[in-house]
């Protein structure tokens, strides 16, 4: 049984890294900032960094250990949300796409609704 709840997190892990990559490209394609990187051919790591606007950066890292959303303006921590929380915030990025929202709309708009969501947990 253990040996196949390891082997199901492996493909989770590595099914949400090269989903990681592909947002990273199509964020890059409507003009964000982006980026996601992997260390070595197996996909078991990644980490995504996606600029919002001025100064507002989205940190989602991925490995065997864990998966972290940080959520920063200014260079001040906002969000750390880790594991289901985390990829709930990942599907709200991207929301962004599925909606077409660009940069220069959007940047705005889903700032705002973050610092709302963080405000209301304080």
């Amino acid at each position: 049984m253990f040996t196949r709840l390891a082997q199901q997190h492996r493909d989770f892990v590595k099914d949400l890294v090269m989903n990681l990559q592909a947002l990273a490209i199509v964020l890059e394609n409507r003009g964000y900032l982006a980026s996601c990187y992997t260390c070595g051919d197996q996909m078991n790591s990644a980490s995504f960094m996606v600029s919002l606007g001025e100064n507002h950066l989205i940190r989602f890292l991925v490995s065997d250990y864990g998966i972290t959303w940080t959520e920063m303006r200014d260079d001040r921590e906002l969000m750390k949300l880790e594991g289901a929380e985390a990829i709930s915030q990942l599907q709200e990025l991207g929301n962004v796409i599925k909606y077409q929202v660009h940069p220069s709309s959007s940047q705005n708009q889903w700032g705002k609704e973050q610092l709302r969501q963080v405000k209301s947990r304080v």
